[in-house]
């Protein structure tokens, strides 16, 4: 009996590493299996995206902040597609197995709600880090995009995936059914990445759009990438990262808490 307890002890102590392991994996490889739909079908959108832009303004837009066109607009691309598909791991996942009657197999083991928190954003963040590594790569190779501070580029890329891998939990959570998730993608989530300095300066906006634009933790996101990658931004990437880091944390205290009492998950 001692050595039963001492097992348990083992597996099922402060933190179940095991478990918390097991459902990262299993986000991870959920996505992998489909890569040509969820790794190569955004990278496909972004490669469209800048050869549109390339084909159709190219050096005729002249400098934005002093960098090339192309320079400013890659960052932008390449953090909108990570924000996207952050986004869309963690609320594919839950609605799926709301759809799906199957959410109790990961309510029953014994995960703590933070061990589930740390499970599902890691899937939210390899994808994201997966398609931000190879979207800078080619933007490296093919237009030139320098990388002046990589470091603070990939913090923002990994602080966007989890504040957005945690807005895909906060959806999926209220959401019933996949037209309801198709809805808050295509009416809130697409809207608010496009319109946060993705393919602009926000200097070029009216004051109020300039004052909305910094509520918008999408904005900072963006923009301190774009700051880590060709240097330039329209904010301070350090209030752009107190900011982030505080949506965050919000978003994860709510969702910790949803996990933990099983709001709108447990029937």
């Amino acid at each position: 009996m001692e050595q039963k307890m001492q097992m348990g002890v083992r597996r099922f102590g402060a933190v179940n590493w095991l478990g918390t392991w097991t459902l990262a994996r299993r986000e991870v490889l959920r996505f992998m299996n489909v890569w040509s739909q969820t790794i190569m079908g955004p990278l496909v959108n972004a490669g469209l995206f800048l050869l549109i832009f390339t084909i159709a303004i190219g050096p005729r837009r002249g400098d934005v902040m002093g960098v090339p066109f192309m320079e400013f607009l890659a960052p932008g691309i390449l953090t909108m597609t990570v924000i996207q598909n952050a986004f869309a791991n963690t609320s594919s996942s839950i609605i799926s197995a709301k759809v799906g009657g199957n959410i109790v197999d990961t309510l029953m083991p014994p995960l703590s709600a933070l061990e589930l928190l740390v499970g599902y954003l890691a899937g939210a963040v390899a994808r994201g880090l997966i398609v931000a590594v190879v979207i800078a790569t080619g933007a490296v190779l093919f237009l030139g995009m320098p990388l002046h501070h990589p470091l603070i580029a990939l913090g923002f890329v990994i602080l966007g995936s989890i504040l957005m891998g945690d807005l895909g939990m906060v959806a999926a959570v209220f959401a019933n059914k996949f037209d309801q998730m198709s809805a808050i993608s295509n009416f809130l989530i697409t809207p608010l990445a496009f319109l946060s300095g993705t393919f602009y300066s926000i200097e070029a906006l009216p004051p109020v759009l300039q004052t909305l634009s910094h509520a918008n933790p999408f904005f900072y996101i963006i923009d301190g990438v774009r700051f880590g990658t060709i240097g330039v931004s329209d904010s301070s990437p350090w209030i752009g990262l107190a900011v982030v880091l505080v949506a965050s944390a919000i978003v994860l205290s709510v969702v910790w808490r949803w996990l933990r009492d099983g709001y709108r998950l447990k029937a």
